[in-house]
């Protein structure tokens, strides 16, 4: 099977492979032995959310004290 990388680097899986992971939404991409290796991958949604936080320089404390501010309200 072939897959076309386009000019903006996307690829569009076939439908054979896309068919066998019906709930997959995310891979890990992986370069092996010149190869490009696609694993499926089960997001946790609660690590998705502390890694935007960290993203956007959020920490630990600046969540408590937001918290603690909009329990007083």
């Amino acid at each position: 099977m072939l897959a076309k990388k386009t000019s903006k680097n996307q690829i569009t899986l076939p439908k054979a492979i896309v068919d066998r992971f019906p709930d997959v939404e995310y891979f890990d991409v992986r370069e092996e032995k010149g190869r490009i290796v696609l694993f499926p991958v089960a997001l946790n949604r609660a690590d998705a959310v502390r890694d935007k936080l960290a993203e956007m320089g959020i920490v630990q404390e600046d969540v408590a004290d937001a918290l603690d501010w909009a329990r007083r309200q």
